[in-house]
């Protein structure tokens, strides 16, 4: 018998009414790649995280400021959230104990401040956002100061638009002179050390309507700083090693910290030492901006000069060979030239 229908048979018309959907034994809504809004959530500053749990706080500059554990939501996961950052918090902001908010949204950010492993990693590490000053420490002494190092730390903030100050600690050691020389020309503010004891006032009343972040070698007193003027930081104090030189990593984790001074107050974010500051990540065009008197020269150059030793024509090397930019014009030239050597290399 054959299954197609005889020709004067009629054929059964389908319409929609005969689809019939498998019900769903979840009874699961389909899932979309629409989020909430979260119309209702609050803007908090990220004060530091620990393992995953972020402390962020809440109500900033009003009455109510508290601080609140959050962890990021799932759309976050792939994106950096640092200390200083802007957050959008939903969930319980309560900051009672147990409780746990959660962060869905990052606000723009106004500054970045990164470092690479090596100066041929083009992998950058976000150290913190949103802090207009960065204050590098440096020992004049025990241990002996790094000029080049200050030099990556000045091109790093300059990079990132972050206005840099420098501290000389352990001035009752040594002369600090010749080092600070290294860097005549720049607009830099320097605060000294006087017998070993810091001008703490000066330096709190530079740190007022700014964020500012600490960094340094390990050892210099960056953190004994941070306690001078944060006394309830509490942050871990070493000591540099005799046989070695160097100091001991103490601050392990990067944290802000409420800088409270007679004419207002301001941020401290304290960072873990570090001996070295790669600077993978940074244009070569942006270096030259850490050594303003040899930029001014620049003006002068050819199109596309690179400033190296072999550069002909580099109005930089005639100025510093003729001795109008200072004694210390030699050392940064060379440090400069290093510098560019290395990304020129890349």
């Amino acid at each position: 018998m054959s299954w197609l229908p005889d020709d004067d048979e009629d054929e059964t018309e389908l319409d929609e009414s005969d689809f019939r959907a498998r019900p769903n034994p979840k009874a699961n809504r389909p899932r979309t790649k629409r989020r909430p809004a979260h119309a209702d959530a609050q803007i908090a500053r990220v004060l530091g995280v620990d393992r995953g749990r972020y402390a962020v706080l809440v109500g900033e500059d009003t009455p109510e400021e508290h601080t609140v554990v959050a962890t990021r939501a799932r759309e976050l996961r792939k994106q950096p959230i640092v200390t200083g950052d802007r957050v959008r918090v939903v969930g319980d902001t309560s900051g009672a104990e147990g409780t746990l908010a959660r962060m869905v949204g990052i606000e723009p950010r106004t500054t970045l401040l990164r470092r690479s492993a090596d100066d041929t990693d083009q992998v950058e590490r976000v150290i913190v956002a949103n802090a207009d000053q960065m204050l590098v420490v440096v020992a004049a002494a025990d241990p002996e100061p790094r000029a080049r190092l200050v030099d990556r730390y000045l091109i790093a903030a300059l990079d990132a638009g972050v206005r840099p100050l420098l501290v000389v600690t352990k001035t009752d050691l040594a002369d600090p002179a010749e080092f600070l020389a290294h860097f005549e020309g720049l607009d830099l503010e320097v605060f000294t050390s006087a017998l070993d004891e810091m001008p703490v006032e000066r330096i709190g009343a530079a740190l007022i309507g700014h964020s500012t972040v600490f960094v340094g070698h390990s050892g210099v007193g960056k953190s004994t700083l941070v306690n001078q003027l944060v006394p309830s930081a509490m942050r871990a104090t070493g000591h540099v090693n005799e046989v070695t030189g160097r100091g001991r990593h103490t601050s392990s984790s990067t944290v802000s910290l409420r800088y409270r001074g007679e004419g207002g107050s301001g941020w401290v974010i304290d960072t873990p030492g570090v001996r070295s500051f790669g600077l993978g990540h940074v244009d070569p065009a942006n270096v030259l901006r850490a050594f303003t008197e040899l930029a001014e020269a620049a003006e002068d150059c050819p199109r596309g000069c690179t400033h190296l030793p072999d550069a002909p024509d580099c109005a930089i090397i005639e100025a510093v060979a003729e001795g109008r930019l200072g004694p210390s014009a030699p050392a940064r030239l060379d440090s400069l030239q290093r510098l560019l050597a290395t990304f020129a290399q890349r």
